[in-house]
């Protein structure tokens, strides 16, 4: 018997979902049925098409019954999670034609690194780079030759991105393959230290710029539980990725196992298997299931953005709500910096999402009337995969206790009673806080505020000793429309450093603050924004705020009439440097946070919070 508030979370969801599902569900009807490529494309479309293939490969395309593969590829070399996709193409190509299909590169997509632009101003497009990856992923799968998608992407915007626009092809089967974690370098908490103790001036430059080095230091993803290694969760518990395939090594020998065997799952004939089409494999059902996994794991506070708008590309009306009443029956099975100190390599060894996958079954709390990549349910998802003699892939072995009781817990046993995410409501709007990280005694802070209008001002301000006190630092223009919602990361080490001096100090923002969010309690994606008229751009110095994630609850300690009574600050004028000034009309059009912040919910822009 399934979990009675995920039955009712996922029943809600069909019923609220009902129409703009069955709108959906009929574009993709209309897609398959309407437009396929051996029926549309004319003699010149074919010729332009495959006019720099072999002959073998001209003839397979040319005949209009071997499954043609189109490749939405994320790969750049300076991305090191990225940069291992460089020879992924010609391997999906190779294994292709072993299996009388083909494959062919239909897209390049951006990927922008956040570490890289954090704290920059290159940080402005981070999140509109998603709607970007998108709108590239349609462009491609546009040419209308392919069978199927196979995307290539791992890290933070780009995987939801990349999602996004496979679901304008619904039609086709989809898989997704990323490439895995760097090895374990420097630890985590101890880099975090090195940036607090810089911020306090305790530490210089080189020290900062070694410790950093050493963490991040190879080909791979960042190994703290971000957003990068979130989208991998996210992605296998969503039926897209072979199961155990996310946290392998790039180098692993059963990467190229794995890689094959999802071509062989996107090009299996028809009458063999089930509908496994994108649209079958990506439902209400199985979007719960991603939340459930999220939250049973401490993931990243990006993804209540991105599940909204990829739940919104496939007809779902999933909601920050939802994602809270299933936090409060999901128990949290992780600890993953930055909610503890192991890495994503500690999570793999300790039974890796496979464990978390048998566990939340085991709990009832996992929708299996799902289709994935193998087929129906999710039984073959809480098995890790080995290799046969002949190397091929098989999922036979269950983890059915952690290897590491410090890093995963059973069911029966969680680090706590309930997930790592909370929405918040009151008199400043709609937010939302992860909790995973942040002590208890934390979670409740009432405090008067200081207002800030960027990082920069609030790092002034600390530099000039005054935070040091107790202080909600309220940080505002920082939404979708204001300048494209940043991360601001860049301020955590000076509010756990004031935090460390024995201060009650939280943050108030309507920026975001990613999968790193850290032990200062932070009510972030507030909604409306400043820039919209949201009671944020009506704050002053010394307003008492009263945040607390145990009761749900963010308000200033202030008469409404009071509050609205006051003018609204005004943005200063924005620089339009470094290609900003292009993401102008993005800004204009961006849904609230509540829908995603997305130029693609632009339409529940104006929805009530």
């Amino acid at each position: 018997m399934m979990h009675p508030v995920v039955e009712e979370v996922t029943a809600n969801l069909r019923r609220r979902s009902q129409v703009t599902r069955q709108a959906y569900l009929e574009r993709c009807r209309r897609s398959r049925d309407d437009t396929p490529p051996k029926r549309t494309l004319s003699c010149g479309n074919l010729a332009h098409g495959y006019a720099a293939c072999n002959e073998y490969e001209k003839q397979l395309i040319g005949s209009m019954s071997a499954p043609n593969i189109g490749i939405i590829n994320a790969y750049n070399d300076m991305l090191s999670a990225h940069q291992p996709l460089a020879d992924y193409p010609a391997m999906i190509k190779a294994h292709a034609l072993e299996l009388g299909a083909t494959a062919q590169v239909a897209s390049g997509v951006p990927a922008m690194c956040d570490g890289v632009t954090q704290g920059q101003p290159g940080m402005e497009l981070s999140l509109f780079s998603r709607d970007v990856v998108a709108m590239a992923t349609a462009i491609g799968l546009s040419h209308n030759l392919f069978d199927a998608v196979l995307c290539l992407g791992i890290c933070d915007k780009i995987v939801p991105g990349m999602l996004i626009g496979a679901l304008q092809f619904g039609h086709l089967r989809t898989g997704f393959i990323g490439s895995g974690p760097m090895a374990t370098g420097i630890p985590n908490r101890e880099k975090a230290a090195v940036r607090q103790q810089f911020a306090a001036g305790t530490a210089d430059e080189a020290a900062l710029l070694a410790v950093e080095s050493a963490s991040y230091h190879s080909a791979g993803t960042c190994t703290f539980y971000g957003t990068a290694n979130t989208n991998q969760v996210m992605m296998e518990v969503l039926g897209l990725q072979l199961p155990g395939s996310s946290f392998l090594h790039p180098e692993n020998p059963l990467r190229p196992a794995l890689t094959r065997r999802t071509i062989e799952e996107l090009v299996r004939p028809a009458g063999e298997v089930k509908p496994r089409r994108l649209c079958d494999v990506v439902t209400e059902a199985s979007l719960v299931n991603a939340v459930v996994a999220i939250l049973a794991t401490g993931g990243s506070t990006n993804h209540t953005l991105h599940l909204v708008a990829i739940a919104q590309a496939a007809g779902i009306d999933l909601t920050w709500e939802d994602m809270d009443e299933l936090s409060r029956s999901v128990p949290l099975l992780a600890r993953v910096y930055p909610n503890g100190s192991a890495d994503i390599n500690d999570f793999q060894a300790a039974g890796g999402t496979a464990f978390v996958v048998q566990e939340l079954r085991s709990g009832r709390l996992l929708n299996e009337d799902v289709v994935t990549l193998l087929g129906e349910g999710l039984a073959p998802y809480a098995c890790t995969p080995t290799l046969d003699d002949d190397h091929t892939v098989q999922w036979a072995e269950q983890v059915k206790t952690s290897r590491r009781q410090d890093v995963l817990r059973s069911v029966g046993d969680p680090f706590a009673d309930e997930g790592g995410l909370r929405s918040l409501a009151g008199n400043l709007g709609h937010c939302v806080i992860k909790t995973s990280a942040v002590e208890e005694s934390h979670q409740a802070v009432k405090a008067p505020c200081r207002v800030f209008d960027s990082q920069e001002a609030l790092k002034a301000a600390f530099d000039a000793g005054e935070l040091d006190r107790d202080v909600i630092a309220v940080v505002r223009f920082q939404g979708p429309i204001a300048n494209g919602m940043p991360e601001l990361h860049k301020m955590t080490p000076y509010l756990g450093e004031l935090q460390d001096r024995g201060h009650r100090v939280a943050l108030v923002t309507d920026g975001r603050m990613s999968g790193a969010s850290g032990k200062v309690p932070a009510a972030i994606h507030l909604s409306p924004e400043a820039l919209e008229g949201g009671p944020i751009g009506r704050l002053r110095d010394g307003d008492v705020i009263e945040l607390d994630a145990h009761r749900g609850h963010l308000n200033v300690l202030l008469p409404m009439a009071e509050l609205e009574s006051r003018p609204l600050a005004q943005q200063a004028p924005q620089e339009s440097t470094l290609g900003r000034n292009l993401f102008e009309v993005f800004r204009r059009n961006a849904s609230r946070s509540t829908s995603g912040a997305s130029v693609f919910g632009a339409a529940s822009k104006t929805g009530a919070d």
